[in-house]
């Protein structure tokens, strides 16, 4: 099932991905690095992050649904990314939109299985969909990387942290 899931987004990416060229610039040689998506939305996801630590709830689905806005460009630009992946799971997960954030986790993983951002945060949808066995499959597969995922993903599955 998630091979068909994954082979569709990619035939309908492919078949949708406009090319993009880019330009020289002129002038002085002094360059001004435009942000890529993919940085354009990771800015507005740790925005959101510092608007949800401070209770600011309407603010930072905001700033994830603008996110959202850069990673589908971001995924157009270059497919298949896995950190892009992880990010469009993570922020749809912050919307709400459980059933996208768990594809998007899952087509990561048949990328990169032991992406670490993924296996994390798709154990923390798992704990929150009541999925407790699953998480502790993530939570295994961190296991042994000595990174701060697996012991956030551990406290979140011993009830420790935010499940969310």
């Amino acid at each position: 099932m998630i091979k068909k899931i994954f082979l569709l987004l990619f035939t309908y990416i492919v078949l949708t991905t406009s090319v993009y060229s880019a330009g020289s610039s002129g002038g002085d040689g002094n360059k001004v690095k435009k942000l890529t998506s993919y940085d354009s939305a990771v800015k507005r996801i740790d925005k959101a992050k510092k608007a949800e630590k401070k209770g600011k709830e309407k603010k930072a689905k905001k700033l994830y649904n603008e996110a959202l806005k850069y990673l589908y460009k971001a995924n157009k630009e270059k497919p298949f990314d896995p950190d892009t992946l992880n990010y469009l799971g993570f922020a749809n997960r912050k919307i709400d939109n459980i059933k996208d954030a768990e594809i998007y986790y899952l087509m990561g993983l048949e990328i990169d299985p032991k992406h670490k951002g993924i296996n994390e945060y798709l154990g923390e949808l798992y704990v929150y969909t009541n999925r407790h066995n699953l998480a502790v499959e993530r939570l295994e597969v961190l296991k042994g990387c000595n990174c701060e995922e697996y012991d956030q993903l551990k406290a979140v599955i011993a009830g420790e942290a935010s499940k969310y």
